[in-house]
């Protein structure tokens, strides 16, 4: 393996073993992504394909910028840094020392279109962090006393079972529908004061159902899994906008778990709210996905397949 990639010689100890990752982490995740045997000997670094030694230089070079401009390095950044699709701005302080990052170019597209909209639609797969970022923002928005209330719903689906005989009330029975909701939450600002906001009644999480019949004034509005409402839901939805509010519509339209007899409100609502100049509809790829590599890999997969 005699193809140099990059000479790391000008890193200190500490800055090198970081570029590497723990046990290598960060080489194996370009390993993969690229397909290619890569080995450091001292500070040099090594590839077994001469074709790619320039693309892997450049992805060496991101990285090291990252590790000394911030001190540290995820491994959701290689990821973003592989796709060419790497971005990094601070958005919010999380339960303890935790700290959360726009990490990708669709993320920032997304946040912008947030702060710019009345209506923002996110249309993308999972992990591209659609419903977390909203929360972010709703957040935001409140503790600058923008809005005095956040409303999150979603439409119940049922897979199988149906509510009527699942045991517990109405509460027990759909809060496990609602439960990515709650953790988005609990990641940002502890269960305990998710609680608090809940029993003070500024935050609600609710069913789609009970949207129906409200003027929604001074809030900001998300409706996350939007892909499984039909088109009368997220109507009704969407004429819920009350003044001084803001909407974010989130949904995944390669996951839709309505019967197939019922066509997908989500998928109706953005040909028909296209051209109206508040509304702005953003589109994220396998590219933003910031979980496990092998995420982005399984989204890619089933692309090919239904293409």
């Amino acid at each position: 393996m005699n193809n140099i990639v990059c000479d790391l010689n000008h890193l200190n100890h500490e800055t090198l073993l970081m570029v590497l990752g723990n046990e290598d982490k960060n080489i194996q995740l370009i390993e993969n992504f690229y397909n290619v045997k890569i080995e450091v000997d001292g500070s040099i670094v090594y590839c077994d394909d001469k074709t790619k030694v320039k693309t892997l230089k450049k992805v060496f070079e991101a990285i090291v910028y990252e590790c000394e401009e911030n001190g540290h390095i995820e491994s959701q950044d290689i990821n973003s840094i592989l796709n060419d699709n790497y971005y990094k701005k601070f958005v919010a302080n999380g339960v303890g020392l935790k700290k959360f990052y726009l990490r990708t170019k669709g993320q920032k597209d997304l946040y912008e279109a947030f702060e710019n909209n009345v209506i923002t639609v996110a249309v993308g797969p999972a992990g591209t962090g659609k419903t977390f970022l909203a929360v972010v923002y709703a957040y935001s928005l409140l503790k600058k006393g923008l809005i005095n209330k956040i409303i999150i719903t979603r439409p119940v689906v049922e897979s199988g079972e149906s509510l009527g005989f699942l045991p517990g009330d109405l509460k027990e029975k759909v809060d496990p529908y609602l439960r990515p909701i709650y953790d988005s939450f609990d990641a940002l600002i502890s269960s305990e004061n998710t609680a608090k906001l809940i029993e003070k009644g500024i935050l609600e999480i609710a069913p789609l159902a009970y949207m129906r019949g409200r003027t929604l004034n001074d809030a900001c509005i998300i409706l996350d899994e939007a892909q499984n409402t039909v088109p009368s839901q997220i109507k009704m939805f969407m004429t819920r906008l009350g003044f001084n509010s803001k909407m974010i519509i989130n949904g995944d339209i390669t996951q839709i778990d309505l019967p197939r007899s019922k066509q997908s409100g989500l998928i109706e609502a953005i040909k028909i709210i296209k051209d109206i100049d508040e509304i702005k509809v953003v589109y994220m790829s396998s590219k933003d996905v910031v979980r496990h590599p092998v995420v982005q890999k399984i989204i890619e997969a089933y692309e090919k397949v239904e293409e």
